[in-house]
């Protein structure tokens, strides 16, 4: 097993079972639900913006174990971020989990959204993936419900 294969399986374990800023936000300016109707996850992403910047984001639903580490590796890298950062960002995740490590020149800069790289191999994971991404741009566009399909 590679190196980026076992700490996938670290990460995802971990940010599975003991997710970050997984809960309610009190105070959230921002917020959307997301389906993934394939498998079932569903999950609701809050944000509070501050000066057009995420001040905090949390996450809560129920879903698999990568949906659930995805959202979990996700909402604490954009804190600080504004929308046009969180959109660049967000499209490189989508072009690592399509399109694998090669797809991205400079890997090691995603940081732990690296070890996502492995989902690209199984096409039907993306969506678990990806779910908490399109919710969160779905939040920060005003709300409403986001979808894989």
């Amino acid at each position: 097993m590679s190196e980026l294969s076992e700490l996938y399986q670290e990460v995802v374990l971990d940010h599975g079972k003991r997710p970050r800023n997984f809960g309610p936000l009190p105070g959230a300016t921002h917020r959307a639900e997301g389906l993934n109707p394939l498998c079932g996850d569903h999950l609701t992403v809050e944000a509070r913006l501050v000066d057009g910047r995420v001040a905090d984001v949390h996450f809560q639903g129920s879903g698999c174990a990568i949906s659930r580490a995805s959202a979990s590796v996700m909402t604490g890298l954009v804190k600080g971020l504004g929308p046009e950062e969180i959109g660049a960002l967000e499209a490189r995740f989508h072009a690592l989990v399509t399109g694998g490590p090669a797809a991205i020149p400079d890997l090691e800069a995603l940081g732990k959204l690296a070890v996502f790289g492995g989902v690209h191999e199984f096409p039907s994971r993306v969506k678990c993936a990806s779910l908490a991404w399109h919710t969160l741009r779905a939040a920060l566009a005003g709300g409403g419900t986001a979808s894989t399909e």
